[in-house]
């Protein structure tokens, strides 16, 4: 049976987290990752539209440097007070 974008979405926001600022992941990154978790359950297509989803609500960001990446959205040092 095919995953939800909701349940990839929340699949991928799960790597990002763990990645951390340890590793920048790329959206194809993802993607594999993806297809690599559920097989045949994914595509490229649904993967796209779960990045989607995670930049649209604010869960994660993109940031660019050499290249774009899908990270977690930084706190200022003023905000964590």
């Amino acid at each position: 049976m095919a995953k939800s974008v909701e349940e990839i979405a929340e699949a991928m926001f799960n790597l990002v987290k763990e990645a951390g600022s340890q590793k920048k992941l790329k959206p194809m990154d993802l993607t594999k990752s993806m297809i690599q978790m559920f097989g045949d359950e994914v595509d490229k297509k649904i993967c796209k539209e779960a990045i989607k989803q995670l930049i649209n609500s604010g869960r994660c960001v993109y940031t660019y440097f050499g290249g774009s990446f899908i990270e977690l959205p930084h706190r200022e040092g003023a905000a964590n007070d």
